[in-house]
């Protein structure tokens, strides 16, 4: 017999389908602990959570429970870049080296920072192996990227830059405003919008993560020696889990560091928040202007990786994944945001003004459908 489980918060009338889909995740789709939050026109109007944040010892998952949401991350730096734009501090079809000027050796003097958003620069992995320290430290990191040269002739080709994406636009967004990216989103973004979002985790918020589970081996792994150097920054972790089933982001020193691609921590309710705020007036007028969205959406890449998976259909704007059926359909062509590794998801869509965040504990495979589900019965209630 299946135990029900204890799904908390609320959901509007009109979005009880959203309900429907988030509980049967965790009867059954092995849900352990989860949280969705759905904003439209600037209201929220689906804010859940149920199941347990650690399993180790049983504390249940809250409204302010925030958990590791891995490659979302890549979303909040691209948020940041276009407020940038916006500002008029960064042009990202200007070179690196107009920001960067260390960054221009070895054959890399003319890639755009457009490229650094949109895998296309060439630097998906690094010829030099890391510690663990020299990753958290953000320096050591910088100085092997301004040394490498690019695995491909940049512009011709694109992979994904599963790590280095963070430091890219990360030290670019660090150049310009003397801030790690971090300490720019905090101030600029979180605290005005009162997010549960951080890039580099207060110690004081320790305690409230939820605690991350390995996904099941898969029968058939995809292997590749660039991938497999660029995920795990030469070595400097083991990811997702070392062989002992530990998930690396679980360690509280990469929680405060911040790594900049996969290492933002958030609820369910800051992510949704946070897009909805780009596209509707949620504390004030929209953080990105027509503008901006209309050059966030533009598909930049698709197709087959240089070394990647099987080709499933993903589409990539300047920093952000966008409607890319089968594999990740959003609500359509003005649909922007990230997922990341295991199961979360967070997007914003302004022709709808929808936020959406979901975030998760137990990681799962390519293969997994939870938040896909959640995405459709969103679609669903949206239509009716």
């Amino acid at each position: 017999m299946v135990t029900q489980p204890h799904i908390h918060g609320a959901a509007d009338e009109c979005y009880g389908r959203v309900a429907d889909v988030f509980r049967d995740n965790f009867v059954s789709r092995g849900e352990v602990g989860a949280a969705v939050a759905v904003y439209v026109r600037g209201r929220k109007v689906v804010d859940l959570y149920g199941g347990t944040a650690d399993p180790r010892t049983g504390r249940p998952w809250t409204a302010h429970t925030p958990v590791v949401v891995f490659s979302c991350t890549k979303g909040v730096l691209a948020i940041c870049a276009y407020l940038l734009v916006q500002q008029g501090r960064l042009d990202l079809d200007a070179p690196v080296t107009r920001y960067w000027p260390e960054f221009g050796q070895h054959g890399k003097e003319h890639i755009p920072v457009r490229w650094l958003l949109t895998h296309q620069s060439g630097l998906a992995a690094l010829d030099r192996s890391l510690t663990l320290d020299e990753v958290l430290a953000w320096d050591p990191v910088v100085k092997a990227i301004e040394a490498q040269p690019p695995l491909w002739r940049p512009g011709t080709a694109h992979s994904y830059h599963a790590m280095t994406y963070g430091w890219l636009i990360g030290e670019v967004i660090h150049r310009i405003t003397g801030q790690l990216p971090g300490a720019f989103f905090r101030d600029a973004v979180a605290v005005p919008l009162g997010l549960r979002t951080w890039l580099g985790l207060p110690a004081a918020e320790r305690d409230a993560v939820a605690w991350n589970l390995a996904p099941p081996p898969d029968p058939e792994p995809f292997v590749d020696p660039v991938a497999d150097r660029g995920i795990t920054m030469g070595g400097a972790f083991a990811f997702p889990a070392d062989p002992a089933g530990l998930v690396s982001f679980n360690d509280p020193a990469i929680q405060a560091a911040g790594i900049p691609g996969a290492g933002a921590v958030s609820t369910a309710d800051g992510l949704a928040r946070l897009y909805a705020a780009c596209v509707s007036e949620v504390s004030g007028p929209p953080l990105l202007d027509s503008a901006s969205v209309d050059d966030a959406t533009v598909v930049r890449v698709q197709g087959q990786q240089r070394h990647g998976p099987p080709d499933t259909g993903q589409r990539w704007g300047s920093g952000f994944l966008l409607h890319s059926p089968p594999a990740r359909p959003l609500l359509g062509g003005r649909s922007f945001g990230h997922d990341g590794a295991g199961g979360n998801l967070a997007f914003g869509d302004d022709a709808r003004q929808v936020g959406f965040g979901y975030v998760v504990n137990q990681m799962r495979g390519a293969a997994d459908e939870r938040a896909n589900l959640l995405t459709a019965a969103v679609r669903d209630c949206l239509d009716a």
